[in-house]
């Protein structure tokens, strides 16, 4: 039986990054409801560094990624410069340490711990919604203003769609999704075409972090942005691909710890208020607001179908599938109106 202790393949990295000042302990502070591992340690002198072990995907995007997310962290302008977690370099460049073996290749990243303020409550105030839209209004507008001096991103959504079409005629995707091979298919080709037809390839990409629940992000005493962790769906896309999950913090339902992907977060009229604040700071077009909906669809199609038994553990990523299968997809259509959206925002 192959067993790998994933403590001691952290402390290779840190032996390799500087041996020179000692481990007391590594602690796993990993999110229960998620595979990804993540780490403190603690040295001698108690000075403490996180780290994040990944096994999925392509080491080369785990690279690309977080090369780009360091460099926005060094050069996110005032009042973002300290918003982002920057991670550790060796003589300049990022330090990523990979372990590979006859059945693992992992990889490991180090980061300075952030500080963290306040939780968002778990059920946002009308005020708190506004002022959230905001918030994260000035924040696109800080990462447009800076994408020009990332290093170059090679992986686009449709690279991931062709991706998740490719797993389908493996084994182990006609085993994980058997009998639900034709749904997925019929979606991928409507996000191709439906993007194709919007012209999502002429909008701008931006970096964007995808996945920003209460748990992900902190906030200061008027409730303006303080710090953001926790970078696994980060990619560069249109900056409306952050929009659902924060459709989801302004739900009247609140933050709950059994949970659904639904769409109908989007339809609310909280999540209006959220559009609308953000609209007056840095104005939305017509064809973003059309592409909501196949941003939502590759959501699911990515971090749900493709992803998410990496991202989830078993019981939740099964849950959500079984929910794609029969409710997200066959909603979809009449779900989401990007007329009631359009006409808030009086485009």
């Amino acid at each position: 039986m192959y067993n790998v202790s994933f403590i001691d393949i952290i402390k290779d990295a840190w032996y390799e990054y500087d041996s020179s000042r000692k481990i007391k302990t590594v602690e796993d502070i990993s999110a229960k409801v998620s595979t990804n591992h993540v780490y403190r340690i603690r040295f001698e002198d108690d000075d403490i560094i996180i780290a994040k072990l990944s096994y999925f995907g392509k080491f080369e995007h785990f690279v690309e990624d977080h090369g780009i997310i360091n460099a926005l962290a060094n050069n996110l302008p005032r009042p973002f410069e300290n918003f982002l977690a920057k991670s550790l370099t060796k003589f300049g460049e990022l330090f990523v340490y990979r372990h590979t073996d006859s059945m693992m290749d992992a990889w490991v990243i180090f980061y300075n711990p952030i500080q963290i303020d306040q939780k968002p409550d778990k059920r946002q105030s009308k005020e708190q919604i506004s002022i959230l839209g905001t918030e994260l209004a000035k924040f696109h507008k800080s990462c447009h203003k800076v994408k020009n001096t990332l290093p170059p991103s090679y992986k686009q959504t449709n690279d991931d769609i062709m991706h998740l079409l490719d797993i389908l005629e493996t084994d182990r995707g006609k085993y994980e999704h058997r009998g639900h091979e034709d749904i997925i298919r019929k979606q991928c080709n409507l996000f191709m075409e439906n993007c194709d037809k919007i012209g999502v390839a002429e909008m701008d990409s931006i970096p964007v972090f995808v996945d920003w629940n209460i748990g992900n992000f902190s906030v200061k005493n008027d409730y303006s942005f303080f710090s953001r962790w926790d970078y696994d769906w980060f990619r560069m896309s249109t900056r409306v691909m952050d929009f659902y999950f924060f459709s989801r913090v302004c739900s009247d339902i609140g933050d709950k710890t059994v949970f659904s992907y639904l769409i109908d977060p989007m339809m609310e009229d909280r999540f209006l208020i959220f559009l609308k604040a953000y609209h007056k700071v840095y104005p939305l077009t017509k064809q973003e607001i059309l592409i909501l909906k196949e941003t939502y669809r590759f959501f699911i199609l990515n971090y749900v179908i493709k992803d998410g038994r990496y991202f989830f553990h078993e019981f939740f990523s099964s849950k959500l599938q079984i929910e794609a299968y029969e409710t997200y997809f066959p909603r979809l259509d009449e779900s989401f109106d990007a007329d009631k959206i359009l006409k808030a925002l009086d485009l």
